[in-house]
């Protein structure tokens, strides 16, 4: 690897550990093994790494993610969805640093304008995504008003399920209990009218 691929892959050792705000441009520098002027050649400054890296850390955790909730072959919808709970409460207490990464990118975007635009793309591509694996089908057959109900109140519901599970691991909602709330919700909400 050259000093640009030693410095990603420190940068991402470091948000796991560290998170966005504790990662200093020594530590990453330490992390990569080169010198911190390689920083600033390479990516400009310290915020820029940082967020490449962060990127490129979700979009890694995202393709995994995305293979491990799709259904199993014989899955019916409730089972698939019940697997999809299973696995993400899984997730949830296996990778804190992960998702605590994503929250750190929410928090930063509220600093950076081209990051918070960059975070909305991501948002409404997570939507999409959502709704696919949902309704089984690919992603680019997903409409623009599934993204925005099925997908979106789908990623409302996993990012709360994760503050809650980061917040207090030792009393993390279990898939058990999100899937009797979401049952208990679609009752509250009642039949649609046509």
């Amino acid at each position: 690897m050259g000093n640009r691929e030693d410095l990603l892959a420190g940068a991402k050792r470091c948000l796991r550990e560290q998170g966005y705000d504790r990662t200093s441009v020594r530590d990453i520098a330490a992390a990569a093994g080169v010198s911190t002027a390689a920083i600033g050649y390479h990516f400009g400054s310290r915020e820029a790494l940082l967020t490449q890296a962060l990127f490129g850390l979700l979009d890694e955790w995202g393709d995994s993610l995305g293979r491990a909730l799709a259904p199993e072959a014989g899955d019916d919808a409730v089972r698939a969805y019940e697997r999809m709970w299973e696995g993400l409460v899984r997730q949830f207490a296996e990778h804190p640093d992960l998702w605590l990464a994503t929250v750190e990118l929410f928090l930063q975007g509220q600093r950076q304008p081209e990051l918070r635009a960059r975070v909305a793309e991501g948002m409404a591509e997570g939507w999409r995504g959502m709704g696919a694996i949902l309704q089984s089908v690919p992603e680019e057959t997903v409409s623009e008003h599934t993204a925005r109900t099925l997908g979106m109140v789908q990623t409302a519901l996993m990012s709360g399920v994760m503050i809650q599970s980061l917040g207090n691991p030792a009393n993390a909602p279990t898939a058990a209990e999100v899937l009797e709330g979401v049952r208990a919700l679609a009752k509250l909400a009642g039949p649609q009218d046509s």
